[in-house]
């Protein structure tokens, strides 16, 4: 596997730390700092610098960082922006491993020259604008404020770019933590780097990050992969998912998809479980602490003493793409002998069963861990902390039937509480000691549940190695189609445009371009009639939208009188608009429109977008994304989750079927070059793409490729 991570052990783990900007006169953040380590009984050696103070908080002070110890591995910086950046040219000279900025409020030449000093310096660099990291297994509070004293030591980790995101779920899970790191602005080292060491921390099971933005998603990929690799948990929680769009939204591309699509398809393609808010994942990370992952099937098995309750469990988690369980024949049997008058079917309804004495649910939970199709086994149960004790006394004997159940069982078994209300202590503390998580919230705990078929290895290293630094290019001669790119800037022209596509084997139509009319007349036979024929103009994208195409043009005079109209039309909607000439196609009739294009989908490379095409794309919208390069198989799938596929598949005999297959591959050819130009070609538009009904023979019309 490629190493593309920064190892932060001297920052998780420091034999020794110096805090710059603690003060003898006042307290500071780097006072906090000193007091948290004292506090915790950090065993390293703890050093204050400061340039005039003998002592600190009781601590023999240092003058200069060039006067400390050669085994330094840590310095905290806690001071002024204007400071900072020499103090990190100081440290550059120093012994000192790494420093972890606190500061914020840096003006673009102070983070100009921080940023330049994280790309080639020793110096490992994390922050700045952070609350640094708690490393709770060994007691290493690097934290410049009070971590609440409910908080103890577990299997779950946290790595939040924003501090204040980090607190609330610090002190929201009701879980041991093992390491709470805030990344802050990510200069140099990422949450990628923080994760790949998780993966092999023993004392972390679970990782949950809260990631406003990627830095490297490569590198994420494959540091996923490690974790995923060693059968733990990663939880994402991605907040900014409005739908801005991505780069050049002068083209349909760029309007038909946003942000999150680019984060949609890098989290599912690399198998990486994903929460909408802090509720489910706090819930996640609860239960993937404590329950295994799913073996075997992958469906949920739903219990409960409430028909009400497990009805919606099952709404709920099919709305969400969790599936629910379709219990054998066998399973069924099982299930009717152990409650009698039930109905054997998914979800299971112990009050169905009139007479309790003739109920067994543990037969009943048995036989739902047993079957094929169940990955997990989800019992539903109030137990709120404001439950009357009486009826929660009435409770306690399904609870311990859930005990028992859980405690043996070899696939996962949760149990959830409807609600968010805390939960009372005694139950789950009668759980944890059975081995069962004991979830708050319906929609975050079946959310939960079903991240636990999430996390296997493979998808995230076959995605980081298809865009891994310094990859070959798909087309021998790309390094000069690039060279000869960079010299554009904004919309190519369409004899330009089409050269290129021509590079990728994307099969466009016939064409030229010409001056005038006497010209067009004078070639027309190197197109043939019937022709479309379009406006040249470098200053005008969508042609079509200002009387910029005339299709069917049969004859000379039909010719002279189609360019006469353009000229007329353009000068009216674009007065100001260069003609550069007029584009004469031939004319494929008996076709199918389509769509194929990429926009760019920074970090991540180009996302392409396969759909319907013509005129109406943006209003009927039906694409399908996915971020390139793609194989033909991803492409096929692409096509397949589209209304386009319907119609080439001849529904309803309005259309014949149609062959897909070189459809396919232009999406396949036109990802290729996406890869390629990447930071070139900002974004494509073919449209239409026209596929013959029944050959599929495909002819891309028009092109719209934007550069940067």
């Amino acid at each position: 596997m490629i190493t593309l991570h920064i190892d932060v052990t001297s920052m998780m783990r420091p034999r020794s730390v110096a805090v710059v900007g603690a003060s003898a006169k006042r307290a500071t953040q780097g006072n906090v700092v000193i007091s948290n380590l004292k506090d915790w009984g950090y065993r390293g050696t703890i050093l204050p610098v400061h340039p005039e103070a003998k002592e600190i908080d009781g601590l023999t002070a240092v003058n200069s960082v060039t006067s400390l110890p050669s085994d330094t591995d840590l310095a905290i910086v806690a001071i002024p922006a204007a400071r900072v950046p020499a103090m990190l040219e100081e440290l550059e000279q120093s012994p000192v491993r790494s420093a972890i900025v606190f500061t914020n409020g840096f003006s673009e030449e102070q983070e100009r020259s921080i940023r330049q000093l994280g790309s080639s310096s020793r110096l490992i660099v994390h922050g700045p604008n952070c609350m640094g990291l708690v490393n709770f297994t060994d007691s290493i509070p690097l934290y410049p404020s009070r971590p609440s004293k409910r908080l103890r030591a577990g299997k779950v980790a946290i790595v939040a770019q924003s501090g204040s995101a980090a607190i609330s779920v610090m002190n929201s899970t009701v879980i041991g933590l093992s390491k709470v790191v805030t990344m802050g602005s990510e200069f140099q080292v990422a949450a990628a780097d923080y994760i790949r060491w998780l993966a092999d921390d023993d004392a972390t099971t679970a990782i949950g990050v809260i990631a406003e933005s990627i830095k490297d998603p490569v590198a994420l990929a494959y540091a996923a992969e490690t974790v995923h690799a060693a059968g733990k948990s990663l939880v994402v929680l991605k907040v900014g998912r409005t739908a801005s769009g991505l780069a050049a939204t002068q083209a349909h591309t760029g309007a038909l998809v946003s942000d999150w699509d680019a984060y949609e398809d890098f989290f599912s393609a690399t198998n990486i479980a994903t929460v909408a808010d802090y509720d489910e994942l706090i819930a996640s990370l609860e239960c993937a602490a404590v329950a295994r992952k799913m073996v075997g099937g992958s469906s949920l098995g739903i219990v409960g003493i409430s028909g009400g309750q497990t009805a919606l469990a099952c709404d709920l988690a099919e709305a969400r793409g969790i599936g629910v369980a379709s219990f054998g024949e066998g399973t069924q049997e099982r299930l009717l002998r152990a409650l009698p008058g039930a109905s054997g079917r998914n979800p299971i309804d112990f009050g169905a069963t009139v007479n309790v004495e003739d109920r067994n649910p543990a037969d009943a939970i048995a036989a739902v861990l047993d079957d094929e199709e169940v990955g997990a086994v989800v019992a539903l149960q109030d137990t709120q902390e404001s439950l009357n004790p009486a009826t929660l006394q009435n409770y306690m004997n399904i609870l311990n039937v859930y005990a028992q159940s859980g405690r043996g069982a070899k696939k996962p078994f949760i149990v959830v509480s409807p609600t968010a209300e805390n939960v009372d202590p005694g139950v789950r503390a009668l759980l944890a000691e059975n081995g069962i998580p004991l979830l708050r919230g319906l929609t975050p705990g079946l959310q939960a549940v079903g991240h636990l078929n999430l996390g296997k290895p493979g998808p995230a290293e076959a995605w980081a190695q298809a865009r891994r630094p310094g990859r070959d290019y798909f087309h021998p001669r790309a390094e000069e189609i690039r060279q000869r790119l960079s010299k554009c800037s904004g919309a190519m022209d369409p004899t330009a445009a089409f050269d290129v596509l021509r590079e990728y084997d994307l099969p466009v139509v016939k064409s030229i371009v010409v001056a005038d009319s006497h010209e067009a007349v004078r070639r027309a036979s190197e197109v043939g009639f019937p022709m479309v024929v379009k406006v040249a103009s470098s200053h005008i994208q969508h042609r079509s939208d200002i009387g910029g195409v005339v299709l069917d043009v049969g004859s000379e005079d039909a010719l002279r009188s189609a360019i006469a109209t353009i000229q007329s039309s353009v000068s009216v909607a674009k007065p100001d608009a260069k003609i550069d000439g007029y584009e004469m196609q031939e004319q494929i009739v008996s076709g199918i429109e389509a769509l194929a294009g990429f926009t760019s989908a920074a970090p991540f490379g180009q996302l392409i977008v396969l759909g319907s095409g013509g005129t109406l794309v943006e209003i009927t919208a039906d694409r399908a994304v996915k971020l390139g390069p793609l194989g033909k198989d991803e492409a096929a799938a692409m096509l397949n989750e589209t209304k386009l596929a319907k119609i080439l598949d001849g529904y309803r005999n309005l259309t014949p079927k149609t062959d897909k297959s070189q459809l396919v591959d232009v999406a396949v050819n036109l990802s290729q070059l996406a890869s390629d130009l990447d930071g070139i070609m900002l974004a494509c538009d073919l449209n239409p793409v026209v596929v013959r009904k029944g050959t599929g023979e495909v002819r891309i019309v028009d092109a719209l490729c934007i550069t940067a």
